[in-house]
């Protein structure tokens, strides 16, 4: 039907009409405008691929696991397939502006993975029953469940692309994995996803380049920096909105300024609806007219940004000292003249947990010749992958690089 050029895989056909029609759909299309990285490229340049590119990249892939699945004598039939390739290619549609900054600050109690699924339940309302397949894979609701682990488990095609994209983009090259390798190897067992025991060495690399990404890229340290930047620029204009103070937003924004927004109001469709105008172009936009805002708080947090002035950030294996925080923010109240608990925006402290493979979750299942399957964590003789299988936690403090002597 169509055919798309791709920067990683090359050519990708779009298989049917029916996610063609999704791929033109105005609240698809919206992820044209939302940066697969968040603020990464204020570290890595070239990180400014987006949701679309990840979620065309995923459906490519769906479709050559499902060949390789059918190639091996399993038995999917059409409407599965294409259910598959919808689940995924339609899994980050719920994904709000800058992703997870978004999920911290406008909205309560709510993930992007929830919202996706209202959406497609919208969707599939529009498209007359057409996504009821996809919507079951997607939810684990399907009795084939090893179609919902090539969407979302600890090795689907979600992580095998995003890793091989990101690390392109980026230009960090600890991050490729041999993808096609381990889509070539997969098996289904008991109705269960696993591999070959000859890909293990290629699931050994998945596992520590996904190890690797984090540190040098999803929880690098001045990315973290960035994002809680504007996590607390979202939180202050949204205080301000709430307490009857103007602050420039477009319509869709200023409606997550001025109320809050949990999982019950997003059962109402003009709420979704709103939502689903957003865009990282409604964020930066606000940001930079903020930068003259009359509120200090804001005009700052929102010039910081702007300008790249990142807050400067630590890491150590404990919680901070609340004395130190305490101090750093006495500092900053006195040097802008606001109160302490404003202050509270621009000296930050919390956690990241690194887990590159979680053994609570699905496991990672090889599948040797004498038909046994044993985890990726006991069947390698690498040391450091059982090692992977424990969390590993950060705590970070942030505070203003323009603060002297800090």
């Amino acid at each position: 039907m169509k055919i798309l050029n791709d920067p990683i895989y090359g050519f990708i056909t779009v298989p049917q009409e029916r996610v063609l029609s999704l791929i033109d759909h105005p609240w698809f299309q919206r992820l044209r405008y939302i940066k697969q990285l968040g603020l990464s490229h204020l570290v890595y340049p070239g990180a400014l691929h987006t949701r679309f590119h990840h979620a065309l990249g995923a459906m490519h892939l769906m479709g050559s696991a499902i060949d390789v699945l059918r190639s091996k004598g399993h038995d999917i039939s059409d409407e599965e397939a294409l259910g598959a390739r919808i689940a995924i290619l339609l899994h980050d549609v719920g994904h709000g502006p800058f992703s997870h900054a978004l999920e911290h600050s406008l909205v309560d109690g709510i993930s992007h993975e929830e919202i996706s699924a209202l959406v497609m339940d919208r969707l599939n309302e529009k498209f007359d029953g057409g996504l009821t397949t996809g919507l079951a894979i997607f939810r684990d609701k399907h009795p084939r469940r090893a179609l919902h682990q090539l969407v979302s488990s600890q090795l689907d095609v979600d992580r095998i692309d995003y890793l091989n994209r990101d690390s392109f983009y980026t230009g960090v090259s600890e991050g490729v994995i041999g993808g096609e390798r381990i889509l070539t190897m997969l098996q289904i067992v008991d109705d269960r996803l696993v591999v070959e025991e000859k890909a293990i060495y290629s699931i050994e690399k998945f596992l520590v380049a996904r190890r690797l990404m984090y540190w040098q890229v999803y929880l690098h340290k001045t990315v973290v920096a960035c994002e809680m930047m504007l996590v607390e620029t979202l939180r202050r204009a949204k205080q301000l909105a709430l307490n009857g103070t103007g602050v420039f937003a477009s319509p869709a924004l200023l409606q997550f300024l001025t109320a809050r927004h949990d999982r019950t109001s997003f059962q109402d469709p003009a709420i979704l609806n709103d939502f689903l105008k957003l865009d990282d172009h409604d964020i930066m936009g606000a940001v930079k007219v903020w930068a003259g805002h009359p509120d200090k708080v804001l005009s700052t947090l929102s010039s910081d940004l702007v300008e790249r002035r990142n807050l400067r950030i630590r890491l150590q294996n404990e919680a901070w000292d609340p004395a130190r925080v305490k101090e750093l923010r006495q500092r900053v109240a006195q040097q802008l003249r606001i109160s302490e608990e404003e202050a509270s925006h621009f000296v930050i402290t919390d956690k990241i947990v690194n887990n590159a493979y979680d053994t609570s979750r699905d496991r990672i299942e090889l599948l040797f010749k004498d038909g046994s399957l044993r985890d990726i964590a006991q069947a390698s003789d690498n040391l450091g992958i059982q090692a992977l299988a424990a969390p590993v936690t950060k705590w970070y403090l942030a505070w203003p690089r323009w603060l002297k002597d800090a």
